[in-house]
């Protein structure tokens, strides 16, 4: 989490929640941390984990009497707890007057600071938990208001150029009061009461004037289509429903009222149709917003010497600590110290890990996933069909070659994606389109892909358009695609203006709270050309394309409104088009037709000729210099160069490094938050990566001793057999028929074919602790060629090239 973001975060529920636990940060204050002793610590995790604080969910087919005589066996062992009585949550009473902060925080020394403020309105919106139906209603009304880039709230404040994005949650019901949050930030110091006002009126309108029929329809169906299709991504349907319910189980209150969405669902539809949408939804507005008292405005102000106020207090409170240790004392605590290193880097011993209840290899199926693929063509066009139970939900990718693209407009894509999504047409503005897609569809979107491909010079770049509908709606999915492909217009100039800054706060934010991502981005496009092209659309290159282009949208608006149009003519064609479908056998003939006309109406070829990218950024160490207490330290190299050649064994052995010697060396020991490490089987790319780290150069140290772990490395039978079969629970990852149809396009656009999924499967089953051994000689590749990329503060970054003369090439990112 960013600075800025951290530090609001924490004073919305400081200020919101005085009186109970959400106001006290979960993380620890840094001021008080230093306070605590070791015993407090191990009192306090032994009272509240503990089964008697515990909430216990099932999910599955096995025999529920045999599932409570388990439990029965296990809970036998400890004692009542008073632990849950007295970690209960007392409700936050409501305040009888607003309540204003300022804060400050972090900010680099660049820039025009009176620019970098940031205001949000917060809410607590009642002093007990709602009843479904109300906490439905607000749901509906928060989609209203801020869900899609035309809802009025949203559309509003960005327009309204008085900041570069929006900060705040909207509605959030997962405590146990439900809060309403919403503000902007990269505001000048002078517009934070106009920001304030204008949240006010556009909230005091919308309850006076309601919304129109359509954006409600559009919101409907929107909702009822998430509740309906419940696709949980990744993640499997019985975690979902679990953490659904969580949030009431943990209350007290009913665990499985959350789950039954239908009949609150169908009383809203009836009281919207009996009485209209503003007789619904405007006693809400006025009742939990305008009328509400327990308010709480943050304002946020950029301090560029914060942080070092911060860290000197820091260490004026551990001189402090340690002025009043004698010699006896320190001796103790260095004692101590060591004795903590040795117990966190030393392995569980194997009788410890037995107890763990696992699989063996002979319940793991022999063959990969099997996802029925049938390839055919339609107007010369190939068409990938694959014959799953969707419930009659049609899914379906439109993939364009990126090709035919000049170089220098690849940095211009992801602004051409937002555009199409969110321009207007001759005969709609873009609020009219937007809820046209709401109403008739599950969603679109559209984005660049872009993957090195093994074997292969050149990486494969594709334009991806996504949608989904109901079978029955696939004429006017594809309809509607057509519409955003060729008939949205680059015309409107404030607009994509307002893209470029909501571009550049993301990238922003992104560069403070995710630097891991932002740093294997940058080492990426070292190494190959796929992650140049990749960087250059989303990395620091991006960001600095930004900030230039943000001055040129007022300069020469009529060569990038050009450009974006050069953008669609090298993109759309027949040529290199591919279409993507996953649904039930007869959906899939019946949207045929409907394919054959959206491609009758796509040109044969590109206008644009293919070209060829040679991008690549030097290869030395380089720090990205930001204003942060922590860091984020990358190395990477390829190990295709050193000759390696791939065995599913890599992947078992990259996720052990990951889970042993990163997670005990610069998680455990090192104080990092995260250490990983990850290898792309298409590029050949070997990357460490560590996230909120407070080391930099000890963390390289420990990437470079990887070679000489797995040499030393023991390992018995069981442990091996646990490394494999938490590998193949990541290669067979829960996957919803999208994203099985999904998976299957990339594997064509990659050249993956199932020969070669069976035979990583088998490699993955058969490895040896030789093959660790000898994935040693290809690691050591990383310490003698590896390439660095950090994103750190000036602190660090400034001793480690100090300790290392000119180990870093420097450059300041915010």
């Amino acid at each position: 989490m960013c600075h800025m973001k951290h530090a609001k975060h924490l004073l919305n529920f400081l200020a919101l929640f005085p009186d109970n636990t959400y106001g006290v940060d979960s993380g620890g204050d840094p001021k008080v941390i230093p306070k605590l002793t070791f015993e407090e610590f191990k009192e306090f995790h032994r009272k509240y984990y503990h089964p008697g604080n515990a909430r216990i969910w099932f999910y599955g087919d096995d025999d529920p009497n045999e599932r409570l005589r388990i439990l029965n066996e296990y809970l036998d062992l400890f004692d009542t707890s008073p632990a849950s009585s007295e970690s209960k949550v007392e409700p936050q009473k409501l305040f009888s007057n607003p309540v204003r902060i300022v804060g400050k925080y972090p900010a680099g020394k660049g820039g025009d600071l009176r620019k970098k403020h940031m205001v949000c309105l917060n809410w607590l919106l009642s002093d007990k938990p709602l009843d479904l139906e109300t906490e439905l209603t607000l749901g509906f009304l928060d989609h209203l208001m801020l869900g899609t880039p035309a809802s009025p709230l949203r559309k509003i404040l960005l327009e309204s150029g008085l900041g570069d994005a929006i900060v705040g949650g909207g509605m959030e019901d997962e405590l146990l009061q439900p809060q309403f949050s919403i503000g902007l930030k990269g505001v000048s110091e002078d517009d934070i009461q106009k920001v304030e006002e204008l949240v006010m009126s556009t909230l005091k309108s919308l309850a006076e004037e309601g919304f129109n029929s359509e954006a409600v329809e559009a919101s409907m169906n929107t909702i009822e289509f998430s509740l309906r299709e419940n696709n949980t991504g990744s993640f499997p349907r019985g975690l979902s429903l679990m953490l659904r319910s969580i949030g009431k189980w943990i209350y007290d209150m009913d665990p499985f009222e959350p789950l039954k969405y239908e009949k609150p669902l169908m009383a809203l539809k009836a009281r919207i149709a009996e009485e209209g949408s503003k007789a619904v939804f405007s006693p809400l507005i006025q009742k939990y917003i305008l009328n509400n008292p327990h308010c709480v405005t943050v304002e946020m102000q950029p301090d560029p010497e914060k942080a070092s106020r911060d860290e000197a207090v820091e260490r004026e409170i551990l001189e402090k600590v340690k002025a009043g240790m004698t010699e006896e004392d320190l001796a103790e605590l260095a004692r101590a110290t060591q004795e903590l290193r040795l117990k966190q880097e030393t392995p569980d011993p194997p009788e410890a890990l037995k107890s763990v209840p696992s699989l063996s290899l002979l319940d793991i199926p022999k063959e990969p996933i099997h996802v029925p693929i049938e390839i055919g063509v339609i107007n010369d066009v190939k068409v990938l069909r694959h014959d799953l139970f969707t419930n009659d939900v049609l899914y379906t990718e439109i993939v364009f070659d990126m090709s035919s693209l000049k170089q220098d407009l690849l940095p211009l894509v992801p602004l051409f994606c937002q555009s199409l999504m969110e321009m207007g047409t001759k005969d709609m503005d873009f609020v009219q389109l937007n809820q046209l897609i709401g109403r008739k569809t599950g969603g679109i979107s559209v984005y660049p892909f872009t993957s090195s491909v093994r074997g292969k010079e050149y990486p494969c770049s594709h334009i991806i358009v996504r949608g989904k509908a109901m079978a029955g709606c696939a004429e006017d999915l594809f309809n509607l695609v057509n519409c955003i492909l060729q008939e949205v217009q680059f015309t409107d100039q404030q607009r994509f203006k307002q893209f470029v800054s909501q571009s550049k706060a993301r990238m922003e934010n992104r560069l403070r709270g995710s630097g891991h991502g932002i740093a294997a981005a940058r080492m990426d496009a070292k190494l190959n050309t796929a992650g140049w092209i990749a960087e250059q659309m989303g990395g620091v290159s991006y960001l600095e394309f930004l900030q230039a282009l943000e001055e040129k949208v007022d300069q020469d608006w009529i060569g990038i409104s050009s450009s974006l149009e050069e953008i669609r003519k090298s993109l759309l064609s027949r040529k290199g088009c591919l279409i993507n479908m996953t649904s039930e056998g007869k959906n899939l003939m019946n949207s045929e037709k409907y394919v054959s006309k959206f491609l009758d109406l796509l040109p044969s070829s590109s206008s644009v000729e293919k070209t060829t990218w040679n991008g690549r950024l030097s290869s030395e160490n380089e720090a990205i210099v930001i204003p942060t207490q922590v860091n984020y330290v990358g190395k990477a190299t390829n190990i295709y160069d050193t000759g390696y050649q791939l065995k599913g064994s890599a992947y078992v052995i990259s996720k052990y490094i990951s889970n042993t010697w990163l997670w005990d060396r610069v998680r455990v020991s090192g104080g990092a938050y995260g250490g990983f490490c990850d290898f792309d089987t298409h590029s050949g790319v070997f990357s460490f990566l560590s996230y909120r780290d407070p080391n930099l150069l000890k963390t390289l140290d420990v990437y470079d001793g990887t070679g000489d772990f797995l040499r030393q490395l023991e390992m018995d039978d069981d442990t091996l057999t646990k490394a494999i079969i938490g590998t193949i629970g990541d290669v067979d990852a829960y996957q919803l028929p999208d994203a099985k149809g999904y998976s299957s396009l990339l594997r064509y656009l990659l050249g993956v074919t199932e020969e070669e999924r069976q035979k990583r499967r088998e490699e993955i089953l058969s490895t040896s602790l030789k093959d660790f051994k000898e994935f040693a000689d290809a690691i050591e590749a990383a310490k003698q060629k590896g390439v660095v990329v950090a994103v750190a503060s000036p602190d660090d970054v400034d001793a480690a090239n100090k300790e290392h003369p000119n180990f870093f090439q420097v450059k300041k990112a915010l």
